[in-house]
């Protein structure tokens, strides 16, 4: 029985991004090939060209994907701390680790930005500068964290956790400058809550 067009498009997509996930979080954007992904895809380049339009189109992808699987992960720290601000902290914190590991750091802190520019710009970043937003206003609204313009804070939060994630990746010691940004990173959102512990 033959598939349906849209789960074979959808296999097709699968294929080549795994493929491509592989080859960019071992060798790297610049040193990997389209033919070998496309070869261990069992695909041509041709499918690679109408999928993504090009590497780099493929880059966003993968981008896309691990992006997503990032966002689960902190959500699910966010939701295992005892209160809302911990929770925040947490997830905060959790993203700028992740720049230790290996494959995050270099697809999406090292080859995405040399790549597809500045990480500020990219689509995904205003979803998360609203997902912050989302959390401040609870926080306000608990009386949790100061009376502050809330798109402002989101954005200045994602920058400073976006920059200290790419610092560790840039790092010629990721575990001592994870070590520095997470102390510097905690003591910046320590200034804007309302209460001290």
């Amino acid at each position: 029985m033959n598939k349906p067009r849209r789960e074979m498009i959808a296999e097709t997509r699968a294929k080549l991004i795994a493929a491509a996930r592989r080859a960019f979080g071992t060798v790297g954007f610049a040193e990997s090939s389209m033919d070998d992904f496309t070869a261990e895809a069992g695909l041509t380049r041709g499918a690679l060209y109408h999928h993504f339009g090009d590497k780099k189109g493929l880059l966003q992808a993968v981008i896309r994907e691990i992006d997503a699987e990032m966002t689960a992960r902190l959500n699910k720290v966010s939701s295992e701390a005892p209160t809302r601000w911990q929770g925040f902290v947490d997830e905060c914190v959790a993203y700028i680790r992740m720049a230790l590991e290996p494959e995050i750091q270099r697809i999406m802190f090292r080859d995405g930005p040399a790549v597809l520019g500045d990480i500020s710009q990219w689509q995904m970043t205003e979803g998360c500068i609203a997902a912050l937003g989302g959390s401040l206003d609870r926080l306000k609204a608990d009386g949790e964290v100061i009376d502050i313009d809330t798109e402002a804070a989101a954005r200045l939060i994602n920058g400073a956790s976006s920059h200290a994630a790419l610092w560790i990746a840039n790092s010629d010691d990721p575990q001592e400058t994870s070590h520095k940004a997470v102390e510097g990173f905690r003591a910046l959102l320590d200034g804007l809550r309302t209460a001290k512990d």
